[in-house]
């Protein structure tokens, strides 16, 4: 499994935010729309029905360190396991044809993601409404590279922005 921007990628599926939590709940982005599920059940939109996805209350990485970040990151897990938080919440919001929606889907980078990652992300995830990015390009590399892990920084900025131009 992989973290780029604000996509989980696994060998065989992509997601907005964490993988499926405990509770089975996440944001399954598919070639031909997004999945939500959570206990309450699951929604899907396709492509063609959304007018705009935002996701909101992403977690900033602040600008110090590396080893400063991992060790809030190390505290900031420790302090909630004892207090029985979970990761950080953000709002997936989506415009659609019947209406405004909002899905909560979890955080997966425990120090926050980096702004530019965020920014790649957000520009993306509108590309595939637009429909000129395609979410088959994150499930290919996902199926190549997944088991690799997370890449450093400036590759996973480089993919976001290769994603985003695959189809120009």
């Amino acid at each position: 499994m992989a973290m780029v921007g604000l996509f989980w990628v696994t060998a065989d599926a992509v997601y907005v935010g964490s993988p499926p939590t405990a509770e089975g709940g996440c944001v399954r982005l598919t070639p031909d729309g997004l999945e939500a599920v959570d206990p309450d059940g699951s929604r899907a939109w396709t492509w063609a029905e959304l007018r705009s996805t935002v996701v909101e209350d992403v977690p900033t990485a602040g600008t110090s360190g590396r080893v400063s970040r991992l060790l809030g990151s190390m505290v900031s897990a420790a302090v909630g396991a004892f207090l029985g938080e979970g990761p950080p919440e953000m709002r997936l919001r989506l415009e659609t044809e019947g209406g405004p929606q909002e899905v909560t889907v979890f955080a997966a980078a425990a120090g926050g993601y980096g702004a530019r990652e965020a920014a790649l992300s957000q520009e993306l995830l509108a590309r595939f409404v637009a429909g000129t990015a395609d979410p088959r390009a994150l499930g290919s590399w996902g199926r190549e590279h997944a088991l690799d892990g997370t890449p450093e920084p400036a590759v996973r900025e480089a993919l976001l922005e290769a994603w985003a131009r695959a189809q120009d």
